[in-house]
C-alpha cells in the first residue's frame, strides 16, 4: 500500500462511517504540482474520539488541537502514518504558536481559512478527485504566489513560524511572495525570537537542503528574518576578500554561491557547514596594511568553529551534528596543504568522521572563488589509490604490548601510540615484532 492509497482509504473509511474526509494542504498542492508529496494530510468533520473509535490503532498525540495520527504497517514492512485533523476554527494565538482555545467546525471553508498559505488551503475529494478551493489557492498555484489566508498580518500574529515558512516555499518552488504578505513579514520580523529554537532549527534546515538554498537566505535577507535568526551570517555582507583569492567578491557573495551549490536532499550537516565554514571571518577582518599588504583573516578558521558551536547550541542541535558542522568548519583550510602532508597526516585527515563531507565542502569552496580543483583532484586520487586498509589500518602497537614493556598507564600513553600509530601510516613499521622494537627504543627498555 503507498502513503497515497492508506490516506485515500482512511477518507473512504471515514465517509462510510457518515462523514466529511479529504485530503488537504500540502500533499494537495504537490500533487496539483505533479509532485511527490512528502506526507499525507487528511480533514474531517469526525471528532478526534470518533477517529479514535474507528481507528483503534491511531495516536492520540495532538488530539488536543483536533489532530490523530493515523497508523497501519504495510506489506513490505513500513509504517504508514496519516495525521486525521478535525474541522476547527482556533480561538486566539497568546504564545505566537498555538491556539487558545480549539473550537469543531462542521465547515470545511471555515477550516481551510484558518490555515496559513492560500497554495496549502485546497482540499482534494479522493472518490472524485474534485478540488475544493475557498481561498483562490489554485490560482496563486498557476501564477507562482505566496499569499497568506485572509489578512498576513493575523496569519503572522498566530504562528510566527509561518514567516519562515513563507520564504521556504517562495524559494523551493521559486515562487514570489505577494506584496502584502511580504510586508507583514517585514513587519514581524523581529518577533521571530519567540519561536522554540527548535523549531527555528527544522525549518532553517529544510530550507538548506531542498534544492534552493541561495535564493531562501535572499528572502531571509528581504524580509530581514536573517537578521533574527542567524545574525552572524548577516554581518558577512560587505566584508571583503582578497581578490587573488576570492574574485567572485564579499563573504556574503561567496557563501551565496556555496549555498546555490548544495544538492537537494544533502546531508543537513553539510549543509550547515557550508552556511558556517567562514563565520569567523567577519570578526577576523583585517584590512590591507601598507603598500603591499592584503585583507587577512587571521585565525578564522579557530573563532569560526567556536562560532558554529555556538550558534549550533543556541539552535538545540544533537552534540553528534554539533561536533560534525564544527569540524567541517575547523578542517576547512587544511586542504590547502593536502600535496604537502606527510603520509601519516594525509591518512589522519582523509580518516575524519564523514570525511566525504568535508571533500564536498572543499569542492563548493573552489568553485565559489578561484575554481582551482588541484588539492581537491588529489585527494580524490588519494582515496581511489589507497586501500582503505592502508587508511584505516589495525593498530600494529596496544596498550596491552607497552604494559608488557614494564610502561604504566599514564599520560605517555596516548602520545607513544599516536607517534607509533603515525610511524605505522608513513610505512616506518610494518610489522607487530617491528613495532615492539620501536616500542623498545622510544620507551628506553
Amino acid at each position: 500500500m503507498t502513503p497515497r492509497e492508506f490516506a485515500e482509504q482512511i477518507c473512504g473509511t471515514l465517509r462510510t462511517a457518515g462523514f466529511q474526509a479529504y485530503l488537504v494542504g500540502g500533499c494537495v498542492r504537490d500533487i496539483l504540482l505533479n509532485r511527490e508529496p512528502a506526507d499525507y494530510d487528511v480533514a474531517t468533520n469526525a471528532t478526534p474520539e470518533r477517529v479514535e473509535q474507528i481507528f483503534p490503532n491511531s495516536l492520540m498525540v495532538g488530539a488536543q488541537f483536533g489532530v490523530v495520527v493515523v497508523t497501519v504497517e504495510s506489506q513490505e514492512g513500513n509504517r504508514l502514518q496519516v495525521e486525521v485533523a478535525t474541522f476547527r476554527s482556533d480561538v486566539g494565538y497568546s504564545d505566537g504558536r498555538h491556539p487558545d482555545a480549539v473550537v469543531y467546525t462542521k465547515s470545511a471553508e471555515k477550516d481551510v481559512k484558518r490555515r496559513d498559505f492560500t497554495i496549502n488551503g485546497l482540499l482534494l475529494d479522493p472518490q472524485t478527485y474534485e478540488v475544493l478551493d475557498y481561498v483562490c489557492g489554485r490560482d496563486d498555484l498557476r501564477a507562482g504566489i505566496i499569499r497568506a489566508i485572509g489578512q498576513p498580518e493575523e496569519r503572522f500574529r498566530e504562528d510566527k513560524l509561518r514567516m519562515l515558512r513563507a520564504v521556504r516555499f517562495a524559494a523551493r518552488f521559486g515562487y514570489t511572495i505577494e506584496p502584502e504578505t511580504l510586508r507583514a513579514i517585514q513587519k514581524f520580523a523581529q518577533e521571530i525570537t519567540q519561536v522554540s529554537a527548535e523549531r527555528v532549527r527544522d525549518e532553517l534546515t529544510k530550507l538548506l537542503t531542498e534544492g534552493a538554498a541561495r535564493r531562501g537566505f535572499e528572502l531571509l535577507d528581504e524580509t530581514g528574518l536573517l537578521l533574527r535568526v542567524l545574525p552572524e551570517i548577516s554581518r558577512m555582507k560587505g566584508v571583503e576578500q582578497p581578490p587573488q583569492f576570492h574574485p567572485e567578491g564579499d563573504v556574503w557573495i561567496h557563501t551565496r554561491m556555496m549555498l546555490e551549490g548544495l544538492k537537494p536532499d544533502c546531508s543537513a550537516t553539510l549543509a550547515w557547514g557550508v552556511l558556517l565554514h567562514d563565520v569567523g571571518k567577519p570578526p577576523t577582518f583585517t584590512p590591507p596594511m601598507g603598500p603591499n599588504g592584503r585583507i587577512r583573516f587571521d585565525r578564522h578558521v579557530e573563532v569560526g568553529a567556536r562560532m558554529a558551536e555556538d550558534i549550533c547550541s543556541r539552535l538545540r542541535f544533537s552534540n553528534a551534528d554539533t561536533e560534525q558542522i564544527a569540524a567541517l568548519v575547523a578542517n576547512h583550510l587544511r586542504f590547502k596543504d593536502v600535496p604537502q602532508m606527510k603520509p601519516a597526516t594525509l591518512k589522519r585527515f582523509a580518516r575524519l568522521d564523514r570525511f566525504d563531507e568535508h571533500l564536498e565542502l572543499h569542492h563548493l569552496d573552489c568553485m565559489s572563488s578561484h575554481r582551482n580543483l588541484e588539492n581537491y583532484e588529489f585527494m580524490r586520487r588519494f582515496l581511489a589509490e589507497t586501500p582503505p586498509e592502508q587508511v584505516h589500518p589495525a593498530r600494529l602497537l596496544t596498550g596491552d604490548d607497552l604494559i608488557s614493556l614494564g610502561l604504566r598507564p599514564g599520560p605517555r600513553f596516548k602520545e607513544i601510540l599516536e607517534t607509533a600509530e603515525d610511524a605505522q601510516l608513513d610505512g616506518k613499521i610494518a610489522t607487530h615484532d617491528e613495532a615492539l622494537r620501536w616500542a623498545k627504543e622510544h620507551i628506553g627498555v
